[in-house]
């Protein structure tokens, strides 16, 4: 339940020894937004930005952050850009288990505990678990022994064939989601650490799908499917088929490096029967 440390710091994916002009196109580019529109968004001209670019110019700090801002660039990979220019970084990057996180840290295990009996849990940017409630500790029941040695990681757990796999009965449709979601943060984060977990995880063989006669979305015998409302996480508990939809949040304006990589992501109930099933654990 408690939290725990991510591990070792994960540092910055911006290629070294390039200044900050190069990195800065790279991102513009990466967004696809021209000096133009980039000049309008920081307030500034085409033919400033185009100076930064070139290395004409060297921006100031204050420049340097708004237009990462503004390219919707990570926390880590500001620090990078401010290194590049040549100004010391402007976000700190601080362990959860650092007096100073207390209170992010205990709020997060609140929250959690409190979603029991559903599943919860405190992912970072390479989707290492650093907290999940009983109700994570319940599916995991049956899972290899090696892949629940920490540091757990929530991508192989769910799609490892000795982790969730067997048991995820739309298997395939989840795991589409998982890849396509990973595949939006690398473009996004240019995450080497993040890129080499999706070659991992999408390299793992797909079980069989839905045992013959077996219904989608079915959790005991007569009930009638379910018309979800989100792709559901359908998956094989005590001889039942529970049903969830994911949910992520992250926080707003972080003003930390490890805060902004912090990702928190609960599984709603995606049907009465799931529903009635959790509840009757606790009751």
């Amino acid at each position: 339940m408690s939290i725990v440390a991510a591990g070792p710091t994960r540092h910055s994916t911006t290629p070294a020894g390039k200044g900050v002009g190069p990195l800065l196109r790279g991102w513009r580019e990466q967004r696809r937004v021209s000096q133009l529109e980039l000049a309008l968004r920081a307030d500034s001209s085409a033919r400033h930005i185009s100076f930064i670019e070139t290395g004409r110019s060297r921006p100031s700090e204050e420049m340097v952050l708004r237009l990462a801002e503004h390219l919707d660039v990570p926390v880590r990979e500001r620090n990078a850009l401010l290194l590049a220019a040549g100004y010391a970084p402007h976000y700190p990057e601080t362990p959860l288990d650092d007096p100073s996180m207390d209170a992010l840290r205990q709020g997060m295990e609140r929250l959690i505990q409190g979603y029991e009996p559903y599943p919860a849990l405190v992912v970072d940017a390479t989707y290492t678990v650093l907290a999940a409630n009983r109700g994570i500790t319940m599916l995991l029941e049956g899972v290899c022994e090696s892949l629940l040695t920490p540091p757990l990681n929530a991508m192989r757990l769910t799609l490892h064939p000795e982790g969730l796999a067997p048991r995820i009965r739309n298997h395939r449709e989840w795991r589409d989601h998982l890849l396509a979601q990973m595949e939006r943060q690398i473009a996004l984060d240019r995450s080497e650490p993040l890129r080499a977990l999706h070659a991992e995880v999408a390299a793992y063989p797909v079980p069989e799908q839905e045992r013959e006669g077996e219904r989608e979305g079915e959790l005991d015998g007569g009930v009638e499917p379910v018309p979800y409302f989100a792709l559901p996480l359908q998956i094989e508990h005590g001889g039942r088929v529970l049903s969830f939809i994911s949910s992520i949040s992250t926080f707003n304006t972080p003003m930390d490096v490890t805060v902004a990589e912090l990702a928190i992501e609960t599984f709603l109930p995606a049907d009465p029967a799931t529903v009635t099933y959790l509840q009757s654990l606790v009751s």
